[in-house]
């Protein structure tokens, strides 16, 4: 018998999930959540909010501005926050697990295996561009209905896109969002207080932890570059270099690669040519581009290399959205039930809203729709999200046997 999809803002169910069925539900996003990080968030809402209802469109726009704020990789952590949410700790490490392996194992053996890789021109590689063109579009309008019900917020969000578009950086979308709290908080005041589910949730850990969580993310950040110059020892070069991209770097995604190329390239550990020739097949794979690490970890220079540098190299560059992760999620559980904090929040509400509008338009739409035929798929793929309710897996796949057959004809 099959269960019938929730409607978009139905409420949270209220049980504590298990282990298994958070590291089960991510692996299959890990297997087919292909289109980068804004993609992901809507493959994110499509399951964990349409679909299993571990948390409403609020909590889960809550948590998106939140991994907006935070360096490191945006989609993953909300990816660990809500594993966390649902099954405590071991939960948030099974989401990662799951969702990071199939894309960092894909990519350690192209790096081992594969000398020259060009995906430039593959027409399958177009259609998963279109069918993340339909994934964002589909999350915009759902987020969209339930976060900017009045002309106010539509309003915010409207001026949050445009302000992002204009001056496209990190930054700008920090900024954004907590102009988006302080509206909030002076103009949609909420008189009684209302706590969602995922609120409610406990982590299985309080402000202890989260304190000496925050010790060890500074305190790493300032002694592994010490130790490094003190120590001729490779493995610690190779975890002091992906722990600095991983703690740096607002925004997540692409925006890692500058510094991740300064880190690796610029020592000689690999030429540009196998920086380049990695991000392009990074770019094929599911899951998170942050999964790019383990094929630079298994081809660099400095031992150790192959699957153990791999697994160095990732390991270091997501510890810091642990560390992070465990030192705010405790104080942001307990803020968000404040009525003058939700007031912020449907103003942040609104601005995220306006950030993912930002995002379809680009990279998303500027990236995958390049001529009317690719603009005939995109409808076709998103009136299959939104319409017929079609697993996103399954328009994945429509939209990448689309591509080539666009390919093939033009």
């Amino acid at each position: 018998m099959t269960t019938p999809t929730p409607q978009p803002g139905a409420a949270a169910r209220p049980e504590r999930g298990s282990v298994i069925e958070v590291f089960l539900v991510a692996l299959r996003l890990g297997l087919t959540s292909f289109g980068g990080p804004v993609a992901h968030l809507g493959y994110f809402r499509d399951e964990y909010v349409n679909r299993r209802r571990w948390l409403d469109d609020a909590a889960y726009a809550d948590l998106v501005a939140l991994c907006q704020f935070l360096p490191g990789p945006a989609s993953s952590q909300v990816g660990i926050s809500v594993g966390a949410l649902r099954a405590g700790w071991l939960g948030g490490f099974a989401a990662w697990a799951a969702f990071t392996a199939p894309s960092a194992i894909a990519l350690v053996v192209f790096g081992l295996a594969v000398e020259e890789f060009d995906l430039s021109d593959a027409g399958w590689l177009a259609g998963l561009k279109i069918a993340a063109v339909a994934v964002v579009a589909n999350a915009v309008w759902g987020m969209a209905r339930n976060l900017t019900p009045d002309r106010e917020r539509i309003t915010l969000a409207v001026i949050a896109a445009t302000v992002v578009l204009i001056e496209r950086t990190a930054l700008t979308q920090v900024l954004v969002i907590v102009a988006g709290a302080a509206i909030g908080w002076r103009l949609f005041p909420t008189a009684v207080e209302t706590t969602t589910e995922a609120a409610r949730r406990r982590l299985g850990f309080g402000n202890r932890v989260a304190a000496v969580a925050w010790i060890a993310f500074f305190g790493l950040l300032i002694a592994l570059p010490i130790a490094r110059q003190l120590s001729d020892a490779q493995t610690l070069a190779l975890v002091d270099s992906f722990y600095r991209a991983g703690s740096l770097v607002f925004g997540g995604g692409h925006v890692v690669l500058p510094l991740i190329e300064s880190e690796v390239v610029a020592p000689g550990w690999l030429s540009e040519d196998e920086f380049i020739a990695g991000y392009g097949a990074a770019q094929a794979v599911p899951g998170p581009l942050f999964a790019f690490s383990a094929y630079l970890g298994a081809i660099a220079g400095p031992q150790p290399n192959g699957w153990t540098g791999a697994a160095i190299a990732l390991g270091a560059i997501y510890i810091p959205s642990f560390l992070l992760l465990a030192g705010t999620l405790p104080f942001w559980e307990r803020l968000r039930t404040r009525p003058d904090v939700q007031s912020a929040l449907k103003g942040v509400g609104a601005a995220v809203v306006g950030l993912l509008v930002a995002a379809l338009y680009d990279p998303v739409w500027t990236s995958a729709i390049l001529q009317p035929e690719d603009f005939a798929l995109a409808l076709a793929s998103f009136a299959l999200l939104a319409a017929w309710r079609t697993p996103a897996w399954a328009v994945v796949l429509v939209a990448a046997a689309g591509g080539q057959l666009i390919a093939t004809l033009t």
